[in-house]
């Protein structure tokens, strides 16, 4: 008996000391704003394999953060532009949309064309952005906008709400729209019951403790696939989303990228970056 301890207890030891070895692809994004590092993740295969080959290959040198949008978020990597191919030309990837990568702070997605065009959700074959986001209570991250609006539309119709129908149309004159979006969102379930509706988003306790605590873009889960994380540096993509812009959201002043992969143990990252693997990563 004490041989198979001991053995289980060496085929332990030897798994913990691969896994301890076992490298990863170390992502640095370097701009004139400072340095983002980030990892991406394993179950997203064709994203990470065809990030990591754009930026070894130095196809992402020179690119520019080309739409950046304060407290939503920073896209870039337009590869195929700098290079002159045609938008027709341009290479996608399948969608591997996984719901355990949601839109939190910090996240990094692929970019893609809307639905109308791109049923599959195909991403873009080189462009992604990070995710900066804005931090929600708990009640606005939960109400479904698109249709608790024009339920509260038809609600404050009824004769019984003469009084709200007169703060609505107060606030909408005062152009106080986060109050008047406030007010939305807190007659939610009073709605729900009326009109017998359903108005509620559901998200997971992960998903609640993230977009009320750190922030992110909630809307946009399920949509678009989330391939990586920022893992330091963040502060730098923050600095970036708040520059001036003209036209179609772009930098007044071109904010230019240059990507490098360097291989480093997972440990390494764990310890130098403060980063825990998740599993499944």
């Amino acid at each position: 008996m004490s041989f198979v301890r001991n053995l289980v207890f060496a085929i332990l030891l030897m798994n913990s000391f691969a896994c301890s070895g076992q490298k990863d692809y170390l992502i640095k994004i370097e701009t004139e704003k400072g340095e983002i590092v980030a990892v991406l993740f394993d179950d997203t295969p064709a994203h990470k394999s065809n990030f990591i080959e754009l930026a070894e290959e130095g196809r992402f040198d020179s690119t520019q953060f080309h739409r950046v949008m304060n407290a939503f978020m920073v896209q870039g990597g337009d590869v195929f532009t700098k290079e002159k191919l045609a938008p027709a030309d341009w290479p996608t990837l399948p969608a591997e949309i996984n719901a355990k990568h949601f839109h939190r702070k910090g996240m990094i997605a692929a970019a893609r064309q809307g639905n109308g065009i791109n049923p599959e959700r195909r991403s873009n074959g080189s462009q992604f952005y990070i995710v900066i986001g804005k931090v929600y209570n708990e009640e606005e991250l939960k109400a479904d906008m698109e249709k608790l609006q024009p339920a509260f539309m038809q609600y404050v119709q009824l004769a019984s709400q003469e009084e709200l129908r007169k703060e609505y149309s107060r606030l909408y004159a005062a152009e106080q729209f986060d109050s008047l979006t406030m007010l939305v969102v807190s007659k939610r379930e009073e709605i729900e019951k009326s009109l017998n509706l359903n108005l509620t988003k559901n998200f997971s306790k992960e998903q609640i403790e993230a977009y009320t605590t750190i922030g992110g873009t909630p809307h946009l889960d399920q949509e678009y696939t989330v391939f990586g994380e920022v893992i330091s540096g963040l502060e730098v993509a923050e600095e970036i989303s708040k520059v001036k812009t003209g036209s179609r959201d772009v930098p007044i002043d071109p904010i230019y990228m240059n990507v490098t992969v360097e291989k480093m143990t997972r440990k390494k990252i764990e310890k130098e970056y403060g980063y825990n693997y998740p599993d499944g990563k």
